[in-house]
């Protein structure tokens, strides 16, 4: 006995039919007979009374007729599907349980298993959108009822995938998905606003804030109102993003950035803890990465998020020097952001007066006859103050390279802190000799306060495979396994020299033949930094400092060869080169994650890279000129 004619029925979209995988016949999809098919798919028990179907679709013509039509269609399925999947009697039309899929009976089983990639894949549009069968008034109705109750549906499995893909760190993807959820529904303002947030957190701030304008359109013309106080404020914290005082946006020719691939479950942990953090428990974190693991990028993934919520954000990176600044992390983090929080205000005036030495703006602001409290004491003191108004995020990358006064305060911070909704977030390198520093307060985690610490490792095949998928989608599978595999060999997994390669190769480098693994067994990872890197590695670093605008690498050139941390001023002095360029090739390299910002000047985001540039790119002869020209 032959099987049945499989007869697969596409509705989240322009219908579709398939009969074995391939097209239907012309036939069956004739207007009334793909609504009847569908019809009879949805009903209950996928039955219904003759009566019914004819004036459902043909109450426009004489019962004879009507009924006659109603057998021609049945004669179509039989022929199709099947005589023992279509029964028929005097009364009742039935279809077999077998005899048609629907993807919205897919849909909704993904639905229901929380499978919101799946569910989100098989939306393509409204329900059998752009079938109409004009004279049937009965079908259209019911046509008209299923489109409201799919498009409400699929708009909420696309809304949880974006913030599935969002949390685990792809906003680009996400905001893919979230535009084609405003496409059901531009007035939806769940949908609007994970594509604003996605887009921001994408760096592409203008496309979020044309969202929030078209969905003002959009609901003062469908419904007369306009946005919620959440859609609203989010807009507000996207256009006036900042890190101290400086906007933050993506130059207009910045390349996308990657994806965060292989930081799904780091990245949902360090949210996690944001989360409990707004509700009222002080927490600390502690984010560790060998070079190049990617801690810095994690941390920046958090903080631009944080920055999307009604939270302070005050973010901060130290360098060697930093320890011979007494409160030079204190003064990093009032210039970051700490200094304008809202609800400043509330804190002791001698609090306000102790920490005015270190931010003359905050110092000019709240003036005091007092003497002033200890700076430890008043940082206590003002964080509380922002607080009581408002979640407060504050982050030091590289906090082993932290001064002796911060670190000593870190303790009573935290220990002030603990009921307060206060994220202490700090970043240290593994294996870096002064990573001991913060011991102390690593000890405490677990018992007299709140938080974890994140271990970063290397990027596993799954992961590189990702951004394999993401640099080069034109590649077949095959080609894609070798070129995982080669990375993997040359670059360990390190994700900063992972994306390095990868973005190279996407810009025409080509890999040479095959080489030994790195590092060499017998190395450690940061004994083998930053002097032993590969050859194709470091020949993909070459290949992407070429790849810059002549005024872009100027600025980086300069920048390797000055001090650890340059400001815009120091960098235009060295390069004589105008102001505005200087400013223009920051914005560049800065989102490109050449360099790292904060209000303070900019950093390499890697010192690997510093290190190959200094020995590569950049003659002895033209580091000293630069750092001669600041002097003159």
């Amino acid at each position: 006995m032959l099987p049945f004619p499989h007869v697969y029925c596409r509705v989240l979209g322009p219908a579709r039919v398939t009969v074995d995988g391939a097209d239907a016949p012309p036939e069956l999809l004739w207007r009334k007979h793909l609504a009847l098919l569908v019809y009879l798919a949805r009903s209950p028990r996928r039955s219904r009374t003759r009566e019914h179907l004819v004036g459902l679709l043909w109450s426009d013509r004489d019962e004879r007729q009507a009924r006659h039509s109603l057998s021609e269609a049945l004669r179509v399925f039989r022929r199709i599907l099947g005589d023992a999947q279509v029964h028929a009697d005097v009364d009742q039309i039935r279809l077999g349980v077998d005899a048609v899929t629907l993807d919205c009976d897919r849909f909704v089983e993904s639905c229901g298993q929380g499978d919101w990639q799946a569910a989100a894949a098989l939306v393509e549009g409204d329900f059998l959108e752009g079938l109409s069968v004009p004279g049937a008034n009965e079908f259209e109705s019911w046509l008209g009822g299923e489109r409201v109750r799919w498009r409400t549906q699929a708009l909420e499995a696309l809304v949880r995938y974006a913030e599935w893909l969002l949390a685990r760190g792809d906003a680009r993807g996400a905001a893919g998905v979230a535009l084609r959820a405003r496409t059901l529904d531009p007035a939806s303002e769940p949908a609007a606003r994970v594509a604003m947030r996605s887009l921001a957190l994408a760096g592409d701030r203008a496309a979020a804030l044309r969202v929030a304008d078209e969905l003002g359109l959009a609901l003062r013309a469908q419904v007369g109102t306009a946005p919620g106080s959440d859609t609203t404020r989010l807009a507000d914290r996207i256009r006036e993003a900042r890190v101290g005082r400086r906007v933050l946006a993506a130059p207009p020719a910045a390349r996308p950035r990657p994806p965060l691939c292989g930081r799904g479950p780091e990245l949902a942990a360090l949210a996690a803890v944001w989360e409990r953090t707004k509700s009222g428990r002080g927490q600390v974190m502690i984010v560790e990465g060998e070079p190049g693991e990617g801690k810095s990028r994690l941390i920046e993934e958090l903080v631009a998020r944080a920055r999307l919520d009604d939270a302070t954000v005050a973010a901060a990176r130290a360098v060697a020097v930093d320890q011979e600044k007494q409160w030079s992390a204190v003064a990093g983090l009032l210039s970051a952001g700490l200094a304008e929080a809202p609800g400043l205000a509330g804190a002791p005036s001698d609090a306000l007066a102790a920490l005015g030495f270190l931010d003359p703006d905050l110092g000019a602001r709240f003036r005091s006859a007092g003497a002033g409290l200890p700076v430890s004491e008043a940082l206590s003191a003002v964080v509380l103050a922002a607080a009581a108004e408002q979640p407060v995020l504050l982050a030091l990358d590289d906090a082993h390279w932290i001064d002796g006064g911060t670190l000593e305060s870190l303790a009573a911070l935290a220990r002030d802190t603990a009921r307060r909704p206060v994220l202490l977030l700090f970043g240290l390198a593994r294996g870096s000799p002064e990573r001991g520093r913060l011991d102390d307060l690593r000890a405490r985690l677990g018992r007299d306060l709140e938080g974890e610490v994140i271990r970063l490792g290397r990027l596993d095949p799954a992961a590189l495979e990702a951004l394999v998928a993401w640099a080069l989608p034109r590649y077949d599978a095959a080609a894609a396994a070798r070129l995982v595999r080669r990375v993997e060999r040359d670059t360990a997994g390190i994700p900063l020299l992972a994306t390095a390669m990868l973005e190279a190769v996407a810009g025409g480098y080509k890999l040479a033949p095959d080489a030994a693994a790195w590092p060499s067994p017998k190395r450690t990872l940061v004994d083998s930094l930053p002097n032993d890197l590969p050859p194709a590695v470091v020949g993909v670093i070459c290949q992407r400092f070429r790849q810059l605008a002549p005024a872009a690498q100027q600025v980086l050139a300069a920048a390797a060869a000055l001090a650890e941390r340059a400001d815009a001023g120091q960098l235009a002095r060295a390069t004589r080169l105008d102001r505005v360029a200087v400013e223009e090739g920051l914005d560049l390299l800065e989102w490109e994650r050449w360099l790292v910002a904060d209000p303070r000047g900019y950093v390499f985001a890697a010192p690997i890279v510093r290190s190959v540039l200094l020995q590569e790119m950049v003659t002895p002869g033209q580091a000293k000129r630069y750092r001669e020209n600041p002097s003159t």
